[in-house]
């Protein structure tokens, strides 16, 4: 998710030339969608099926989402090429993220509910931060090695890149970005399908049943 954020916004402001509003305004379906798959899944469906057949496949739809994002051009639009791949991923987002919060921390004692709501939160964050540094890099790589093999003589303007072929760079940056968020996401499901219990999370456990 932080990588969509990070890849996305440059994409919209620098190519499509959204302004920072309207490019905040744009992720809004993102977030409506998630709130809306997010409350079905961690409220209807993971008690009756568990959390293997909901995180496995929301891994797979927003895997889906973002190899759909590859697809993206310079002359792209947002209604047609950016918003349907992100609603497909926002809605395997919200199928991941509430029910593996849920999970994680589900049958603990009221006594270490608070370390384990942040040893998750910490997993997050964490994930996040790593997660969101590796992609940057595979970009800036893929964006130095798409100018390396591009460049010549008549698309020099002034000793450096013209500004197409700095655009198609950075185009090229970004989808390569989410090629490979696509295969974390697709090895995550994988993962998912091996490691999550088919069955629906323990409730809450009481002191009592703690202390026995």
């Amino acid at each position: 998710m932080f990588g969509i954020f990070l890849f996305l916004t440059y994409y919209l402001q620098e190519t499509l030339g959204f302004s920072p509003v309207m490019a905040g305004v744009a992720f809004l379906p993102m977030v409506g969608v998630i709130i809306v798959s997010a409350n079905l899944g961690n409220i209807v469906l993971l008690p009756r099926i568990g959390p293997r057949w909901l995180v496995a496949p929301g891994m797979l739809a927003a895997a889906a989402g973002l190899a759909w994002l590859t697809r993206i051009g310079v002359h792209s639009s947002y209604a047609a090429d950016v918003l349907p791949p992100l609603l497909l991923a926002s809605t395997g987002l919200g199928l991941v993220m509430s029910p593996s919060i849920n999970t994680g921390t589900a049958g603990v004692a009221p006594s270490d509910a608070g370390a384990a709501s942040a040893m998750v939160n910490t997993g997050q964050q964490v994930g996040g931060s790593i997660g969101t540094s590796l992609l940057n890099t595979m970009a800036a790589s893929a964006a130095a090695s798409y100018l390396a093999s591009h460049l010549s003589p008549r698309l020099m303007i002034g000793g450096h890149p013209a500004p197409a072929l700095a655009e198609m760079a950075q185009v090229h940056s970004y989808t390569t970005a989410f090629w490979w968020a696509a295969g974390m996401f697709a090895g995550g499901s994988v993962l998912a399908a091996l490691l999550f219990r088919r069955a629906a999370p323990a409730a809450p456990a009481t002191e009592q049943a703690h202390a026995q």
